[in-house]
């Protein structure tokens, strides 16, 4: 019989998940960084008390609900009172980072899908001392507000390598479904997948409205017999999609960003080809790690480049071994 795996693992990895945590950011910068992220120090050094997550996730989305497990596990891994909320209404976002700024919390964490809509509340909360970590989106505005560091994957780059995979599957037209109107890391994702795949076209869904979304994938598809290839950029949309194309008769391959119980089954019955996981229960998690070694200990990870947690893909090949983590809402 083989040793304890647990035995194996350095004394400190098993005395701590979120010093571990803390050693793999501390990983991703370093004498290699050329570039230098904000230095303003925080009002106070000191504990960190109270976390403020301010996201721009729809009511019931799953992949935001997953966001919301990981910031409160850290929370509770570190002893912080971690405070979620959310809203897809940029001016209602910001309004939410003003109450959590007016409550003088000692961190913020914020998704910016409309950075131009945030950039005043955001760059109130730093002058006012909070310290910010960007997720999810606004990857190229983070350090310019005055956040810490930004956490997420870069979304062109993940586009790419699905539009790659959807051509490497010898597809040759692409539909590629955008399902919020001004979400600037969904129209990444489809411009760095047209640049992966060749050839693609977009279409424009309100994700709050799925019969309708459902509904227009399907004309797409009934209007162009060519299109082989639909990529949807959320969970939700992929089943949407993989309805339409059963109603439309069409022979497309479905492939998704984001993953759910419905995206794990669809895999599963060979109706989805893949799925893009950005693994965003670590955009809950690795921001409050973050804030907790700036606030006592003035530390920065990254040194301006964000932390990547994706893409990585799911596929028939891994989707067992990740089925039972997506139940339990932590991928």
């Amino acid at each position: 019989m083989s040793a304890n795996p647990r035995s194996r693992r350095p004394r400190w990895l098993r005395l701590s998940p979120w010093l571990a945590a803390a050693a793999v950011l501390a990983a991703c910068s370093g004498p290699g960084a050329d570039v230098t992220g904000p230095t303003q120090a925080p009002a106070a050094v000191g504990t960190l008390k109270s976390v403020a997550v301010v996201t721009h996730g729809s009511p019931g989305d799953a992949f935001w609900n997953v966001v919301k497990n990981g910031a409160e596990a850290a929370g509770k891994d570190l002893g912080v009172r971690v405070e979620y909320n959310s809203s897809g209404d940029p001016t209602q976002q910001a309004k939410l980072i003003d109450n959590a700024v007016a409550q003088g919390v000692d961190g913020l964490v914020v998704s910016m899908a409309n950075p131009d809509a945030l950039k005043p509340s955001v760059e109130k909360a730093v002058a006012a001392g909070i310290p910010v970590v960007t997720i999810n989106s606004g990857e190229a505005e983070s350090v310019q507000f005055g956040a810490i560091g930004h956490v997420g994957q870069s979304e062109r780059m993940a586009g790419e390598s699905a539009g790659k995979r959807l051509a490497d599957a010898g597809k040759h037209k692409m539909l590629c479904v955008i399902h919020e109107a001004g979400n600037v890391g969904a129209n990444e994702r489809c411009a760095g997948a047209t640049t992966g795949f060749g050839t693609a076209t977009t279409l424009q869904v309100d994700i709050n409205n799925p019969t309708d979304v459902q509904s227009r994938i399907k004309g797409a598809l009934e209007a162009d017999r060519s299109i082989d290839a639909v990529l949807t950029l959320n969970s939700q949309i992929a089943a949407r999609a993989v309805d339409a194309v059963k109603e439309s008769t069409s022979k497309a391959t479905v492939a998704t960003f984001d993953l759910n119980s419905d995206v794990v089954n669809a895999i599963r019955a060979g109706s989805l080809l893949f799925a893009v996981d950005q693994q965003q229960y670590e955009q809950g998690y690795l921001p409050v790690v973050m804030l907790k070694l700036y606030k006592s200990n003035l530390n920065t990870v990254g040194g301006g480049h964000p932390v990547q947690t994706g893409p990585a893909f799911v596929d028939k090949s891994n989707v067992e071994a990740i089925a039972a983590l997506v139940g339990q809402g932590t991928r």
